[in-house]
């Protein structure tokens, strides 16, 4: 448990950074659905399910953004 705390920590700004457009997608994403479906439950079943799959990619991406911008950095201050 530990370990999940210290990930946790290392990565505030960027979870907190992923929270919130988490609530963003979700909320644009029920509108879109509740437009094309004109279903208030089938919206909100698809407005849950699209961006909790999308939040999880995007932390991802932004560890892989992280991680690539570190070793430029690094490689600049090498040469």
């Amino acid at each position: 448990m530990s370990r999940i705390r210290q990930v946790a920590r290392q990565n505030k700004t960027m979870l907190i950074k992923t929270g919130s457009y988490y609530v963003i997608h979700i909320a644009v994403a029920a509108l879109v659905a509740y437009a094309v479906t004109g279903n208030l439950w089938a919206s909100l079943t698809l407005s849950l399910l699209e961006p909790t799959v999308q939040a999880v990619a995007f932390f991802f991406h932004e560890k892989a953004w992280d991680r690539a911008a570190h070793r430029a950095s690094a490689g600049a201050r090498a040469a």
